[in-house]
């Protein structure tokens, strides 16, 4: 009988941890998670694997362990006592916008996070395959379409952290042979991302306003453009990534491209209703630099990982508001419209 394989993922009470968790426990891995001690309980996401019942098997193949990206020691003693076959590190402060208050925290756990980990797996001397999610908050201010050979050109704390992730993996690769891997993703979004990124705060406003709990949604700049895909899909490349032959760097996108405004246009068309009567722009959720145009070239990805996304922007939206509406108390089936409605 086949040894399972043994993944340790930091960050994974976060959206794409828990996905990320759901499909190597689906491929048979046993799944170690690393969690921040904090007075207040954050699982939400990851309850249903926590606390599935002593004879699933998944109860028995996903194990959660105390740890934190600032804490060089702890990082050591972990990888060492779980002795990973790999190690996807999604834990960061991954708000752009609270960056710019918290850079050198962001910094410490983002940038300095990554050399820990990367130290602490060198220094076991196992072959542990690493993923690190780097992010296309790095291209800033570089014109579209971004791929791996795109330069870097950062406009957030946020992102100057990641790029140094980004080079200290390349530089492990290319110094140690480790087998380690960035994914640039661009971004990715579900019913499990945090409340305050524009997504979910549009399909949120919407559920709000359809439940009578307010009348305005306060948005930022509505003309930042985005490539945005599902995170169910986006989990996927990067355990694609680990199994390749060779060590290497992707971006992953859909190579399709929304502004926020088409965003908002979208979110209130499906259920109806007209987003000029609701939204109000406030300078106070502008960024004090602005990243205004994204948008992914996956070629690689499709032609050496064989990935390509499943789920189409105006389905995540759909998926993203009945969950909202209905957390609202809201009916989803009774408000959004269907489809044929949508085409006509």
């Amino acid at each position: 009988m086949a040894v399972a394989k043994r993944a340790l993922i930091t960050g994974i009470t976060g959206q794409d941890g828990s996905y990320l968790a759901e499909l190597l426990l689906e491929k048979g891995y046993e799944v170690h998670g690393v969690v921040r001690r904090s007075s207040t309980m954050n699982r939400s996401r990851i309850d249903h694997l926590e606390h599935a019942h002593p004879s699933h098997l998944d109860a028995a193949r996903f194990v959660l362990h105390y740890g934190d990206m600032t804490d060089s020691g702890g990082l050591n003693r972990l990888v060492m006592t779980v002795e990973p076959d790999e190690i996807y590190n999604l834990a960061a402060q991954s708000q752009v916008h609270i960056s710019f208050d918290q850079p050198e925290y962001t910094g410490n756990t983002d940038g300095l996070g990554t050399t820990r980990l990367l130290e602490a797996i060198r220094a076991t001397g196992r072959p542990t395959r690493f993923y690190q999610a780097s992010t296309s908050e790095m291209f800033g201010l570089t014109p579209p379409p971004q791929n791996e050979q795109t330069p870097f050109h950062p406009r957030s704390p946020y992102g100057v952290a990641k790029v140094y992730a980004h080079w200290m993996t390349v530089n492990f690769r290319e110094a140690y042979g480790m087998f380690a891997c960035s994914g640039i993703l661009f971004n990715h979004e579900s019913p499990r991302r945090g409340e305050n990124f524009v997504t979910r705060k549009v399909t949120r406003g919407v559920a709000a306003i359809l439940a009578g709990r307010t009348l305005r949604l306060r948005l930022g700049n509505l003309e930042s453009k985005r490539d945005w895909g599902h995170a169910r899909d986006y989990v996927e490349a990067m355990w694609l990534m680990l199994q390749q032959d060779a060590p290497d760097d992707y971006v992953i996108a859909t190579g399709r491209q929304w502004s926020i405004r088409q965003l908002v246009e979208l979110a209130f068309g499906l259920v109806g209703l007209d987003w000029q009567k609701y939204v109000e722009v406030d300078q106070a959720y502008f960024r004090p630099a602005e990243v205004p145009d994204l948008r992914g070239d996956p070629s690689k990805a499709q032609a050496k990982l064989g990935w390509r996304p499943k789920i189409a922007f105006e389905e995540l939206i759909r998926e993203m508001l009945e969950h909202d509406l209905a957390a609202a108390g809201v009916e989803p089936q009774s408000h959004l419209r269907n489809r044929a409605a949508q085409a006509s």
